[in-house]
Formats: structure tokens, sequence, C-alpha cells
């Protein structure tokens, strides 16, 4: 429904995850029915879970881990990882440095030039562990590193920015990056985004994205909404993206997937992504709690490097077990950050639904009370979903 905001100004209305609930419908199943497996080009995971590209979060050694467990993470080509050999003084001065100091810092650690022997070096040793090799850059560092990414026998490449479109404007002095002939040129598929309108996911999809990323400032360390006013919620983002997927299919007979990047903490979050159409979702600072996670506690933006204008932040997210307790349990925690993938399953079991695509299907509701009805005391103890 449009909203008139002023006499020429007509506003949609926009919903969040935290604004939605899910309905159960006329049938149930056992959750070890629930078929969560899915596909990014040629690669199937039995998970639809990707850790972000972020420093905090994924690096060698995580990315084989969670190749292994069935998900997938994603290595960020323009971090530290490929900035210096010996990566873990960098992270003690990001973890123990004041908040004041924080940015200054990082502004300084990421002016360290990025070496491509490092990038091929990074992708060789994901994949002489056995890991599934998926890596990220901004359309800049990939017109840069594309050819290295590619020699290195990498697997998948996300194109990523705030926002990446197919008509971005450059000065005359700058070659934008041709995303078409980018993806007809790679021999890996690649996935663009982000994006959160359903023209320009028509548009990514159309130069020859194998899948997309939905998803724009809802990050737990991401200032950008902050900063630069920018951003739709994700539940409306995913479901929009999500019909231009299903328009695209029914057209080409090509279905790209769908991928909700941001702001998801729980298990329930990751149902809700999946119920407005998503097919996965990329996830941070869940991950960024696992013991083996590189970030000693904290999480930061992928932004917050920015010597011009950062969008991000540092957060402390302490650490509260192993990537195999959060992603596939046991659950030592109750409050729905434990035990991502028996979340999904245990919710499409509740609904009915048997693989992802009937879990797209099923009923939602606009309920802005579901996360605060009935919770007083968990509110008060900070218990549960009052934490």
């Amino acid at each position: 429904m449009d909203i008139q905001i002023g006499c020429k100004k007509i506003a949609k209305r926009a919903y969040g995850i935290d604004e939605i609930a899910l309905v159960p419908g006329n049938r149930t199943l056992d959750p070890s029915l629930a078929d969560t497996k899915w596909r990014i080009g040629n690669i199937e995971r039995t998970i639809p879970i990707i850790a972000s590209a972020m420093d905090s979060v994924v690096d060698v050694r995580t990315a084989v881990r969670l190749s292994q467990l069935g998900a997938l993470g994603v290595l960020n080509l323009e971090g530290i990882h490929t900035r210096y050999v010996e990566v873990e003084p960098i992270l003690d001065q990001i973890a123990t440095v004041g908040k004041d100091e924080f940015v200054p810092l990082m502004q300084k650690l990421y002016a360290e030039p990025i070496k491509p022997d490092l990038i091929a070096q990074r992708i060789q040793q994901i994949k002489e562990q056995g890991g599934i090799a998926a890596v990220s850059a901004t359309p800049i560092g990939a017109s840069k590193y594309g050819a290295v990414v590619a020699s290195s026998g990498a697997d998948l490449f996300f194109v990523q920015a705030t926002v990446v479109s197919t008509a971005h404007l450059s000065p005359e002095a700058v070659d934008p990056l041709d995303l078409a002939q980018f993806c007809r040129e790679m021999p890996i598929p690649v996935v663009l985004g982000n994006c959160v309108t359903y023209e320009v996911a028509l548009n990514l999809m159309k130069a020859g994205a194998a899948a997309i990323l939905v998803g724009i400032g809802p990050g737990a360390a991401c200032t950008s909404r902050g900063v630069l006013g920018v951003g739709v919620p994700q539940a409306t983002a995913i479901a929009d993206c999500a019909a231009a997927r299903d328009d695209y299919h029914q057209e080409t007979g090509n279905y790209v997937p769908v991928i909700a990047d941001g702001g998801l903490i729980t298990g329930g979050d990751i149902c809700k992504c999946i119920a407005c159409g998503a097919d996965g979702v990329m996830i941070g600072s869940p991950f960024a709690r696992a013991t083996e996670a590189p970030g000693r506690g904290y999480h930061w933006g992928m932004a917050t490097p920015s010597p011009v204008l950062p969008r991000g932040t540092r957060i402390r997210v302490g650490t509260t077990g192993t990537l195999e307790q959060i992603l596939t349990g046991p659950a030592q925690l109750d409050d729905g950050t434990h035990n991502l993938l028996g979340a999904l399953k245990t919710s499409m079991g509740t609904l009915g639904a048997k693989d992802l695509r009937e879990m797209q299907q099923v009923e939602i509701v606009i309920a802005p009370s579901l996360l605060t009805e009935g919770k007083v005391y968990q509110k008060a103890q900070q218990l549960g979903m009052g934490k």
C-alpha cells in the first residue's frame, strides 16, 4: 500500500523480519523429513547458510570447517588476509584497541596494499584442505583480481558492494566493471549483490548472476543506514527480489537463487527469510561468536576501514560455542542462536514444508508483537528472547 508523506511524495510501506510471523498450515511433518538442500551454480550444499565475507568471520580455517559441515564460508579478498602474511598480530590489535582509536586503526591497517600472491595462496590453502573456495571482492577488486581468482582454482566469486547495479555511471577516466561481460568470461559462477528491488534484481539475473545477494544495511555491525539513509527492510526486499527471480525463471527457465544477506541473528530470522522467498541466507555476527572465528569475540562491518566515509563499527559479540554447535547443534543456548539448521528443520516440520520451495510458499502475517507478546518475564530478566 502506498502512503502519501507529502503533497507530491508517495512512499511504499516496507516490513522488516521482526514484523512478520509464519502461520502453520493444514499439514505438519517430522523435522527429519525436511530437505534443506540448495544449489549455487554447480555447487550443492545441504545447509542454506553462508558465512559472510568479513574478516571477523571467515579465514582459511573457518572456510574449510564450514565446508565440512555442509555450509559455505566466503573469504574477503580485500581484507587483512590478503594484505598480511601473518594476520594474528593484526587481529590482536583490532581486538584490543580502544573504541575511540578503532576506526583510525582500521583505516591504517587496511591501507596496506592487497597482495595478489596472497589471494592465490589463501584460495589454494582452502582447496588443499578440501574446502570450497568461495571469495568476495568489490566490483573494483573484481576487475583487478578476477584473473588471479580464476587461475587459482576458486569455486565461487561474490562481487559485492553496498549496492551493485548494471547501470553504474563512472567518471570518464574510470572504466566501470561490465557485470555481464565479467560473468560471461569468468570460468566459475559469479554471485552479484547487493540489491533490494525487483528491477535491479532482475537486471543482475539478466547479466548472468549465478545468485544474487539481497540486503542493504541490516547487518549487526553495519552503519550504512545511519550514514547514508539508504535501505529497505529485509522482509519486503527479499519478497520483491524473489518475485523477480520467479518471473525470470518463468521467462527463461533459469533459476537464480536469492540470498538474504544481513541482519539475521536467530534460527527464526533465517526461517522467515526463506518464507519471504529466499533460497539461502548469508550471516555474519552469529558465526563471529564461534570459538574458531578470527575476530576474538568481536565483529566489524566491511565498510568500517573506508578512508573517506566509514559505514561500519566494531561490536562485542562474545564467544558462545563452536561452529558446529552454532550451525548444527547441540544447542547450549535458549535464544535461537545455536543449532540454526535444527531450527530451520523444526520450523519446516511445524509448517509442513518438505523442502525450501514449499517453505517459500507458507503463509505470512504482519505481527509487530511477535517477539514481545507474553515475554514480560524474559525481557525483565534478560533471558531467552529477552536478551
